[in-house]
């Protein structure tokens, strides 16, 4: 079973499912984004039995506040361009072996989903204020991927509806 940390959030895929930090990977760091310089990467790739590729982008501000000005979900479609294009050049020269492949089946895949997981204080209080709302960012998100994945989501602990692994 695959299980992934990021930040303060440990994410649980099933057995059979492939998940990696695609941020963290070596093609994507030392190749990719050395040459194309200034790119973006979403946090996790994770891929299903049945062959859809989930690209999952994580944003916690339950103890710190957004600071940067781009709109969030600008934001979260950059990376979601920049990592497509990463692992088109990932499946043919990625010097991992296990990124190269992870890269082929990634494309391969029957279909693109995106997820945004963006975790907000529960009690919203003057200092921490729920200041994005999830439904304007999903509404923007998707006007702006709408050719990857008509249907992206934003979803955090308390609602997850239809996504297919655990988050603690």
């Amino acid at each position: 079973m695959p299980v992934i940390t990021e930040g303060g959030l440990t994410f649980a895929f099933a057995d059979g499912w492939l998940a990696e930090k695609y941020d963290e990977w070596s093609h994507y760091r030392n190749q990719f984004n050395s040459v194309c310089r200034g790119t973006k990467a979403i946090d996790m790739l994770a891929i299903e039995p049945q062959g859809c590729c989930w690209l999952l982008e994580v944003k916690d501000y339950r103890r710190h506040r957004r600071t940067k000005t781009i709109n969030l979900a600008d934001e979260v479609a950059n990376k979601v361009r920049d990592t497509l294009a990463g692992l088109v050049s990932a499946q043919f020269h990625a010097n991992d072996a296990g990124e190269m492949s992870a890269a082929r089946r990634a494309l391969r895949s029957k279909g693109i989903r995106v997820v945004l997981h963006l975790e907000q204080t529960t009690k919203p209080s003057r200092l921490f204020p729920r200041a994005i709302d999830p439904a304007d960012i999903r509404q923007r998100l998707r006007q702006l991927i709408k050719a990857i994945d008509p249907h992206p989501l934003v979803v955090e602990t308390t609602r997850m509806g239809e996504i297919p692994w655990e988050v603690t």
